[in-house]
């Protein structure tokens, strides 16, 4: 075999939990570490080792991002009761993912990967559609209060000097009810804007925005108003340059103009829009398993995963000594977009041409035919063999050692 590509700059590598931790061992076996002489700052993001490090490994995990500016990150379990239990954990310990997204102030970028046989349930998307996520605020950082009958409720601001501006919310005279407070940052929404020009222009794709400005008159204009007011002052000539558009209109709207279209643009959406409107797109696509995800910073930290979750079940059945059939391509995909962008940086134009080729060589296996139990199932190809997992990953890397010569 030829000679293994050097890297200068380490990845930071956070490992995960279950059968995508399993899988992450084989990809590295199997896929990389035959081409590449990988250099990683390794952070163990298992839920066992949180739990020890108190969830300090997370945190630092995230701070060597910012350091060396790109990141791996392998799927992690977010605990509920049962696993606070399951696990014997000192505490409910937070989403891995929100804690990396509130340090690095990032946008996350999720994208179907289109496979020939994969065929999306709206037959006019022919091209993908990008998902960017703002990922701050909203009902994710709420405050809820019961409201007995009787009582009023009030906003209150209360400015620096000590002056209140009180807006009622409710009189609550005839029944009991509910309340919520959410908010959001202008530093926030405008870092979320900014990544959302620059991964456009990075992409060469149009852009949309969308939010409900006709009925949040205040708090959706916000995010409307900041926009368009950097979009003109800072995006607008470079745009035109790209031959690219930027648009905006009502959440409503693109909603019909998106299942009209024929993909091949970014859609730019508030946090909640886009938590729910990623999986729709996962699932019309064809599969999670088939979805990339980036965190990108607004200072260009980028931090590469797949979007799909730890397949507990596939887990289990891994412990007891069967065989499992669980898609990894987006986990490779992850890897070989943190890659392609330690190539992209540090220009090391081999380190780049092995992640277009480790893409390549998964997209063919999947068209010849070699897939998991999952996607065989969705396939319409006509000569399918569903494989398990490290058969899979053989396969490709038969396709990729022809493609590296």
């Amino acid at each position: 075999m030829a000679e293994k590509i050097q890297m200068t700059t380490p990845l930071v590598e956070m490992d995960g939990d279950e059968m995508t931790r399993i899988i992450w061992k084989m990809i590295k076996d199997i896929l990389i570490n035959p081409y590449i002489d990988l250099k990683t700052d390794y952070y163990d993001l298992g839920l066992v080792h949180r739990n020890e490090t108190n969830d300090q490994v997370t945190i630092d995990s995230a701070n060597a991002t910012k350091k060396y500016g790109v990141a791996v990150k392998c799927a992690t379990i977010t605990p509920n009761a049962q696993r606070v239990e399951e696990y014997n954990l000192k505490e409910m310990w937070k989403s891995p993912n929100g804690t990396i997204r509130a340090i690095l102030d990032g946008t996350v970028f999720r994208k179907p990967i289109l496979v020939k046989g994969i065929v999306p349930y709206i037959p006019t998307w022919t091209k993908p559609i990008t998902i960017a996520r703002h990922a701050y605020g909203d009902i994710y950082k709420n405050t809820e209060l019961k409201v007995p009958q009787g009582s009023k409720a009030e906003l209150v601001v209360t400015d620096k000097d000590g002056k209140e501006t009180r807006a009622l919310i409710h009189d609550f005279k005839n029944s009991d009810g509910i309340i919520q407070g959410v908010h959001n940052l202008d530093n926030s929404i405008s870092s979320f804007a900014r990544a959302c020009f620059n991964y456009a222009l990075d992409a060469k794709e149009d852009l949309w925005f969308a939010a409900k400005d006709t009925i949040s008159k205040t708090y959706d204009h916000r995010f409307k108003d900041i926009f368009a007011e950097i979009y003109e002052n800072e995006y607008k000539d470079k745009f035109s340059a790209a031959g690219i558009e930027y648009f905006y209109t009502l959440i409503d709207d693109v909603i019909a103009r998106v299942v009209r279209s024929e993909g091949g643009f970014i859609w730019a959406c508030k946090n909640y829009d886009g938590d729910v409107m990623s999986d729709m797109l996962a699932t019309a696509f064809g599969s999670l398993g088939l979805m990339t995800s980036v965190l990108v910073s607004p200072d260009g930290v980028y931090e590469y995963e797949a979007a799909h979750g730890t397949v507990t079940r596939h887990y289990y059945n891994y412990l007891k000594g069967e065989k499992t059939s669980t898609n990894p391509i987006a986990t490779i995909f992850a890897w070989s977009g943190a890659l392609r962008k330690r190539g992209e940086l540090d220009n090391i134009p081999a380190l780049i041409d092995y992640a277009d080729k480790l893409e390549k060589a998964s997209i063919q296996t999947m068209e010849e035919g070699v897939m998991d139990k999952n996607l065989a199932a969705m396939s319409k190809l006509e000569n399918k063999r569903p494989v398990d997992t490290e058969t899979f990953l053989t396969e490709i890397n038969n396709r990729l050692a022809v493609l590296m010569g």
